[in-house]
Order: C-alpha cells, then structure tokens, then sequence
C-alpha cells in the first residue's frame, strides 16, 4: 500500500486537495453570490482531480525509470516495488474513473461540456511524461499550467455556470481572485520545475533528453531560474503595495511567510552548485507554494 501511495506521488496530491478546499470554503463559499457546488458535487470535483492527477503521476514515473535509477534510485517503485505492468493498469483505472466522475459532475451541474477539460488534461499529462517532458521549456510551462489549472477548474465548476447577468461582475471578481493564487502557482512551479530538470540533468542526460540545462548548461539554466524567481517577488510586492498596504496582519503574513523564503531561495540559487543544494530548493518551493495557498483563510481581515 505504501508503495502504491509513492507511486501516485501522495503529498502532491494532499497539496491540490488543501488547495481545492481552500479555493472553495474560504474564498467562494463565504463570499461569492452564488456557488453551484454542493459538499456532495464539491467531493466529486476533488476526486475527479485526485484520480487524473494520480494518473499523471503513474504514466511520470512510468517513463522515467531510466533517469530515476540515476538520479534517485532508492525512490525508484516501478520494477522494484510495482511491476509496470500493474502501474499500466493502475493507471488506465484511475484515469477511467476520473473521466467518468467528470462526466458525471458535468452532467449534474448542466454543463456536460465541461467534461471535456478533464479528457484534455488527461491527455496533456501523457503527452508531458512521453515527449514534453524533455523539451526545452514546454514541458515545463505545461506541467505548471496544469497545476495551476488544479485552482482554477473550482472556480470553472463552482462560479462559471452561475455567472448570471445580475452578478456576473461579482462573480467574475472571485474568479479573478482564484487566477491571481492560480499564477502564483504557476510562477511557483516553473521556477520548481527547472530547478528540478538541473537536479535530473545526470539522468536526463542519459537517456537522450534535451531539457533546458542539457540545451545551454547548468550555469544558464541556472540564470535563467534565478530571473524567473524575481517574478513572483514582485508580483506579490505590487499586490501587497497595491491592495493589501491597509491590513498590517496580512501584509506581515506575506512579508514573513512567502516573501522571506522567497528571497532566500533566490539568494541560495545565485550561489548553488551541488545536487544536494537544488533538492533543497526544490522542496522549499513546494513549501513556499503550500504557505502562498493557506494565506486564503486571511480573506475575512480583506473581505470584511
């Protein structure tokens, strides 16, 4: 059991429910006009994302064996722990159920189209862990749309269909709220993400990927990590200065909890060399990406 919950990479999955909930209950619930999800629906919409998410993880590690029996072979589960076979099978489950579930729940809702977001994620996830992945960049730039995707769809299934003329304004102002967490997570994940591709690049290499530190060398790569992670600094320092200056509990928040981290990463990057030293950054990031979502249940000190 164990190595099945490895394998469908549990803690990231436990990140988009406390996300999911979040985005829900303390955005939505409380303020906006008119949610279309009940607790029931809502539960649905969760395990929808958790199964395709899941899935996604299984067909990763599926193609990765190869680079993760060098980068990190004692976390290898497929062919030691799992056969492949049963992750083939897993993950042609779990992407079934989740499909179906979504059909379902855009059926329930009145708005059976949207049922195809959940087959088009499904699919870019394969596409991602069979080619994209060791693209330069795209595979990067997809896998961080899709978890910023994991914010947005709430809003998609719970706000969207009932956008009304009346209140459609209101409306899409929550909506606005939700993209705004979904483009930290956004910003948040690529910078992870490439980090991540300079901790693999041994790996990578190996099996004939052509991932950005491969393509320009560690030291670019490297660069090019350290501007992208000035941009969520100064977004989120135009956010504070812009809308946020009034409530000194809030702004303290954001100053301690996500901007701090934020800049010692960014320092700890400039001076980063060792594997050891992009696996920490790697983890602070996730980190600082689970702090940015919590600083939601400090909507009532905004909204009040």
């Amino acid at each position: 059991m164990l190595s099945i919950l490895n394998l469908i990479r549990w803690k990231n999955l436990v990140m988009i429910i406390i996300a999911q909930v979040l985005i829900k209950y303390a955005l939505f619930e409380p303020y906006a006009p008119i949610t279309v999800l009940d607790t029931t629906r809502f539960i649905l919409l969760v395990l929808t994302t958790l199964c395709i998410a899941a899935a996604g993880n299984i067909i990763n590690d599926i193609y990765d064996v190869d680079t993760d029996l060098v980068n990190k072979p004692d976390q290898v589960v497929i062919g030691k722990q799992i056969s492949e076979s049963f992750a083939y099978t897993l993950f042609f489950t779990l992407n079934v159920i989740g499909v179906l579930l979504g059909l379902y729940l855009s059926h329930s809702i009145g708005e059976s189209s949207f049922f195809s977001i959940f087959v088009i994620i499904s699919i870019l996830l394969y596409v991602y862990a069979s080619y994209l992945k060791g693209t330069i960049l795209i595979g990067n730039l997809l896998i961080s749309f899709l978890v910023a995707m994991s914010i947005i769809i709430v809003g998609v299934f719970d706000i969207l269909p009932a956008a009304v003329p009346q209140i459609r304004d209101t409306q899409i102002i929550f909506l606005q709220i939700a993209g705004v967490y979904a483009l930290f997570a956004f910003l948040i994940n690529l910078v992870r993400e490439i980090i991540k591709d300079i901790q693999d690049v041994d790996g990578d290499y190996k099996v004939g990927m052509n991932t950005l530190p491969i393509a320009i060398g560690r030291e670019r790569a490297n660069k090019i990590a350290f501007a992208l992670s000035m941009l969520p600094i100064g977004a989120l320092i135009y956010v504070i200065v812009t809308f946020l200056y009034t409530n000194l509990i809030v702004v303290g928040y954001f100053l301690c909890f996500v901007i701090a981290p934020l800049l010692y990463c960014t320092i700890k990057m400039f001076s980063a060399e060792h594997k050891s030293h992009y696996t920490h950054l790697s983890m602070m990031y996730k980190i600082i990406l689970g702090l940015g979502l919590v600083s939601l249940v400090l909507l009532p000190l905004l909204l009040k």
